[in-house]
């Protein structure tokens, strides 16, 4: 892409994730869960902080999941026929969506610990 003007990187990045949400099932629910995040930093009223980590912690997933299709794609097209270097490939960038995932997971807990919990337990004295 060298050469080639801001505005029209951008328009590159933006046809990629259109392209992504239109055939990753996987972002779509990424996304999905990105709005029950959101719905529960706001009921919470989370301060900032778990904001920023909510949000770098989304984006992270994403990213991954981005990245992952990406290569997938790629592999695919330059070697259509099952390989061992390729299913290594494919396997390791799925292995990255899923380290990203369950580090997600662990940072929801820890939200839920810190800010959810004692909400609920206030309400069930």
């Amino acid at each position: 892409m060298k050469g080639h003007r801001f505005i029209d990187r951008l328009g590159f990045a933006w046809a990629g994730l259109r392209a992504a949400w239109l055939t990753e099932k996987s972002l779509r629910t990424h996304a999905l869960a990105t709005l029950g995040v959101a719905a529960t930093l706001l009921w919470t009223r989370a301060p900032p902080l778990w904001w920023a980590l909510m949000a770098l912690t989304v984006t992270l997933v994403v990213a991954a999941e981005l990245l992952n299709t990406a290569i997938e794609a790629l592999a695919d097209r330059l070697h259509p026929q099952r390989h061992d270097a390729i299913k290594l490939t494919k396997d390791v960038a799925a292995a990255a969506v899923l380290v990203t995932s369950v580090g997600a997971l662990l940072v929801g807990a820890a939200f839920t610990v810190d800010q959810v919990w004692p909400l609920l337990s206030g309400w069930l004295r």
